[in-house]
C-alpha cells in the first residue's frame, strides 16, 4: 500500500512537516499552486533568548498577490546571511551547534533566490541528516486536471498511491468523495504524538522551526520525531 501526501514548501518547517514526509513514500512539493501573504512559504519561526521571533525571507509585495509559489523569488541579497548571523547568535551554546552548522551552513551560502528552490533545497539536506528515505517529486511533473480536489486526486494517481495522508486543516474543504471514486483512500494525519524536547533557552515552544529541535538535539531529532523514532 504506497502512501503519498501533497503540500507546498516551507521556509525550514517545523518537525511535524518531516513527521509527514517521514510518514509516506512519495512526497510531493505543490507549489504551483498561489503564493500567499502571511503563511509559512517565506518564513518560520525560532526561539531565541528573548522569545519566540521570525525568521522571513523578503519577497516583492506583487508577489503576494499574483504569483504561484515556484515564480516568487527573494527581493533581498542579504536575507541569506542576516538569517544565518541570527541563528548563529541564537543556538551558538546549544549542544549540537556545530555539527548542524556544518549541515545548514552551505545552504545560506548558496546564491539561489527561487523561493521553491530555497526552501526545497533546505528540506533535502535535513531530510537526509535525518536518515529519511521519502521519494519527493514536484506537483508540476505531472499532468493534472483543474479543482483543487481534482488536481490532488491526479497526483495521487500519478504516482499510484492507494493512500493520500492530509494535514487535518484540509478537512475544511477536501472532497474525500473524489478520493474515493478514484480508488484512492484520504487518511488524516495527527500531530499529537509531538512531545516535547530540551530547548536551550528555557521552557518549551513546539511550533517553532525544526532548526531548534536540530540543535537541540542533534541525531537523537529522530527520537523526537514519531514516524521516525525507533527506526534505523
Amino acid at each position: 500500500m504506497k502512501k503519498a501526501a501533497i503540500l507546498q514548501s516551507a521556509y525550514i518547517p517545523w518537525r511535524g512537516y518531516f513527521d509527514l514526509i517521514a510518514s509516506v513514500d512519495e512526497f510531493i512539493f505543490y507549489d504551483d499552486v498561489q503564493f500567499s501573504h502571511g503563511d509559512w512559504r517565506n518564513r518560520n519561526m525560532i526561539r531565541t533568548p528573548s522569545g519566540t521571533k521570525w525568521l522571513t525571507i523578503p519577497v516583492p509585495k506583487k508577489n503576494r498577490i499574483r504569483r504561484n509559489i515556484c515564480e516568487v523569488e527573494a527581493s533581498d541579497a542579504d536575507w541569506a546571511t542576516d538569517h544565518w548571523n541570527r541563528l548563529e547568535e541564537t543556538y551558538r551554546k546549544a549542544p549540537h551547534f556545530d555539527e548542524i552548522s556544518a549541515l545548514l551552513k552551505p545552504c545560506y551560502q548558496s546564491r539561489e533566490t527561487n523561493l521553491s528552490r530555497i526552501n526545497a533545497s533546505l528540506i533535502a539536506v535535513i531530510c537526509g541528516y535525518l536518515g529519511i528515505k521519502t521519494s519527493i517529486s514536484w506537483s508540476w511533473d505531472y499532468e493534472t486536471g483543474d479543482g483543487k480536489t481534482q488536481r490532488l486526486v491526479d497526483l495521487c494517481k500519478a504516482v499510484e498511491c492507494s493512500t493520500y495522508v492530509s494535514g487535518p486543516a484540509a478537512r475544511a474543504y477536501l472532497d474525500e468523495e473524489a478520493f474515493s471514486d478514484a480508488h484512492v483512500t484520504v487518511e488524516w494525519f495527527s500531530y499529537a504524538a509531538l512531545r516535547p524536547y530540551p530547548q536551550i533557552h528555557g521552557g518549551f515552544e513546539p511550533a517553532v522551526s525544526i532548526v531548534d529541535l536540530l540543535f537541540n538535539c542533534g541525531q537523537s531529532s529522530r527520537n523526537h520525531i514519531p514516524a521516525l523514532a525507533g527506526s534505523s
